[in-house]
């Protein structure tokens, strides 16, 4: 093994050793809100705002988000022990909308162990996984459980939201207030479908 594999193995132990679950994470963040806080290095009162409306996404695709019966026997069908390693912030509007969906698809199958870290708490593990060198989240790494070896990364958006905020940027160079709301809007009539497609093909 060499020195870059070893130390990213050592960045990968210590990032897991400092994970929660799923559950561990929506409490957290609900706990914020009462707090009027948020996750990460910055506390301000719009990353508060952004995390107690966040909680509301979550809450509501917890109660809603479903699988298909098709994508239900593809997931199931994966029987390679993994773990899906997420890197987050309670304030990210992304994350709101894909890691409860990351939880539904976790569910169906025992051998998908999911697993949350915050970004700002684990710059080591960022810093492996940047997207054009931003530090964009929500990232996750999918790691064989018994090796930690990275198979395969997603995010921070499903391959289709990917490539309209790309086409946009290409477009009118940045992204505006508006385009947000149209990607929001985008996240709610996909119901999640987009991000369990690609986490399918992730699984292979």
């Amino acid at each position: 093994m060499d020195t870059d594999t070893l130390t990213l193995n050592n960045i990968i132990s210590e990032s897991l050793k400092n994970s929660m679950t799923y559950a561990e994470y929506r409490t957290l963040v609900t706990s914020l809100v009462d707090e009027k806080s948020n996750t990460g290095s910055e506390k301000t009162e719009a990353l508060a705002e952004y995390t107690q409306l966040n909680d509301r996404r979550m809450r509501r695709w917890d109660k809603t988000g479903k699988v298909s019966e098709e994508m239900k026997s593809k997931i199931q069908d994966s029987d390679k022990k993994i773990t899906w390693l997420v890197i987050s912030e309670s304030w990210c509007g992304d994350a709101a909308h894909i890691m409860p969906i990351i939880n539904k698809v976790a569910e169906l199958n025992d051998a998908i162990d999911y697993k949350v870290v915050l970004r700002d708490e684990n710059e080591a593990l960022m810093d492996q996984f940047l997207t054009n060198g931003g530090k964009s989240i929500p990232k996750l790494v999918m790691l064989d459980s018994e090796t930690n070896e990275v198979l395969n990364t997603f995010g921070p958006r499903p391959t289709v939201a990917t490539k309209l905020v790309q086409d946009y940027k290409a477009e009118h160079g940045k992204l505006t207030p508006e385009f947000k709301e149209d990607l929001q809007r985008w996240y709610n009539k996909d119901k999640g479908q987009s991000t369990i497609e690609d986490l399918v093909n992730l699984l292979g």
